[in-house]
């Protein structure tokens, strides 16, 4: 079995002298996910105008690629972006083949991804609750089970703004309303409070997972 990888790649003054050095002919079209052309997106390739060192601990083989494309409106620019007028993103991969748009739209779908590791450590990833060491390696499974939670009742649940919010976001809007459980017409029911901002959005997300089907067997 075999595995690639295709990761960030910070962009510091190497980059953006190798950047400058891109001939304008060389640029490439970029592609989205679904491969529909994306107006105002280049692709080019830096491996080559890179310092050796620049690779150095890397396996043989990896290429740098950039991506440009024009900001969106208010965006914060830096210096080069303010200049040339193009915001500029980077990713190292060590697949040896391919056209630069399909490795591209490849490695842009890894941004769900990596959303789901910030929201994981703003789900106490990153603040381990012991000096114990056997304990520190149980809470990473604690929290991958929160966030996976999380995931799929945004993705199952939830519509609009709350499909979409951050975890410190929704504990406040859903988990913290006053509520209280009664029984009743060989049912359970759960009472939400009425004054509640959310309390429509978190009856419907309780109407929807009562909905689901059964796990098979």
């Amino acid at each position: 079995m075999s595995c690639e990888f295709s990761v960030g790649w910070a962009i510091t003054d190497r980059e953006r002298a190798a950047i400058g050095l891109v001939p304008k002919k060389v640029w490439a079209d970029a592609v989205d996910a679904d491969g529909g052309h994306r107006d105002g997106a280049g692709l080019a390739e830096l491996t080559g105008l890179l310092p050796a060192a620049s690779l150095k601990g890397y396996p043989e083989g990896t290429r740098v690629i950039v991506r440009r494309e024009r900001p969106h409106p208010g965006a914060q620019l830096d210096l080069m972006e303010t200049r040339d007028g193009w915001r500029h993103t980077c990713f190292a991969t060590d697949t040896p083949a391919g056209q630069l748009a399909v490795l591209d739209a490849r490695h842009r779908t890894h941004a769900r991804v990596e959303d789901r590791i910030r929201t994981a450590k703003d789900t106490d990833l990153n603040h381990f609750p012991s000096r114990t060491f056997t304990i520190n390696t149980a809470w990473p499974t604690v929290v991958m089970l929160a966030v996976d939670l999380l995931s799929w009742t945004q993705h199952l649940l939830l519509d609009g703004p709350l499909a979409k919010a951050e975890p410190k976001t929704l504990p406040y809007r859903l988990l913290h309303v006053a509520a209280r459980i009664t029984r009743g017409q060989r049912r359970t029911w759960i009472r939400i409070q009425q004054s509640w901002p959310w309390a429509e959005q978190l009856a419907t997300a309780f109407a929807r997972l009562h909905a689901l089907p059964a796990p098979a067997g």
